[in-house]
């Protein structure tokens, strides 16, 4: 009678702690969905949100697939110049007739126009000037050609594993590809040094130049423009070929995301969605 009562006893112990651990499974499940966070949905052929602190991918969309960057490419091209050239930024600016001929977006830079080569940088990212772009290239490396080999080594030594920049501008060139993982590391790499941040936030800019009124210009970034909580950058793009493209960055409480949009004709909804999408999975508001 004693064992039949002790085997009974440890059989409801036993059912009794399967339940238990039934229940506290169920619970954990549910926590584990309840703090699950749904990515945004996106239109765009290739996209990457980056922790631009950690360099880790918190979404990804064809990322490794080469595209056209179109004018992201002036990321690499700020990016290359300020590597290169460092603190002497403040030359004035040799402006060749080739960099006048590019065709738009310009800054409207003119052949003999007295200008330093930062201010052509910093008007070459707020117009997206393709003459700017040109300026930068020939001032830093002597030839297009030239800095598109130094624009594709830097892009190296910032991680990208698979691009290839011939163009400091972004117009469409058989064999000028990025994607938008390497665009990603390129842009966390860059935001690391203030100078880039600088240069990539700007909405106004009134070009300095020192033989004709300085002129005001207003950035082509709407993303920037409608000033998101927190937006620091950073550039657009825009060809046949490449179709629509963004890098936008935001800075919140010490923490930066960056979002790469390539091929993506919803970019600027998209670039808020992903944003705050990084924010909440960060437990940043």
């Amino acid at each position: 009678m004693i064992s039949l009562t002790a085997n009974l006893f440890t059989m409801w112990k036993r059912i009794i702690f399967m339940i238990a651990f039934i229940g506290a499974t169920l619970l954990g499940s549910s926590i584990s969905y309840a703090a699950y966070i749904a990515p945004p949905s996106t239109v765009g052929e290739a996209v990457v949100l980056i922790d631009a602190d950690t360099k880790e991918i918190l979404f990804a969309k064809n990322p490794d697939k080469w595209m056209h960057p179109a004018s992201t490419t002036k990321m690499v091209t700020l990016l290359t110049a300020l590597e290169l050239k460092g603190t002497q930024l403040d030359e004035l600016a040799t402006i060749s007739s080739y960099a006048t001929s590019m065709e738009e977006s310009n800054l409207g830079v003119r052949v003999g126009d007295q200008i330093t080569l930062e201010a052509v940088i910093e008007g070459m990212m707020v117009a997206s000037g393709n003459d700017a772009a040109v300026v930068v290239a020939e001032n830093v490396s002597g030839s297009v050609e030239k800095f598109g080999k130094d624009m594709t080594r830097i892009a190296a030594k910032a991680g990208a594993k698979n691009s290839v920049f011939l163009n400091p501008h972004g117009l469409t060139q058989m064999g000028h590809h990025s994607t938008a993982r390497d665009l990603a590391l390129i842009a966390a790499y860059g935001m690391k040094y203030q100078m880039f941040r600088d240069k990539v936030a700007n909405d106004y800019y009134k070009v300095p130049y020192q033989n004709r009124a300085p002129v005001t210009i207003r950035t082509t970034n709407h993303f920037i423009r409608n000033k998101y909580p927190g937006a620091n950058g950073l550039k657009t793009g825009f060809t046949n070929a490449a179709g629509e493209c963004l890098i936008a960055s935001a800075t919140r409480n010490g923490h930066t995301m960056i979002v790469v949009m390539l091929n993506d004709d919803n970019r600027w909804e998209e670039a808020v969605q992903f944003l705050d999408y990084g924010f909440k999975l960060r437990g940043v508001i």
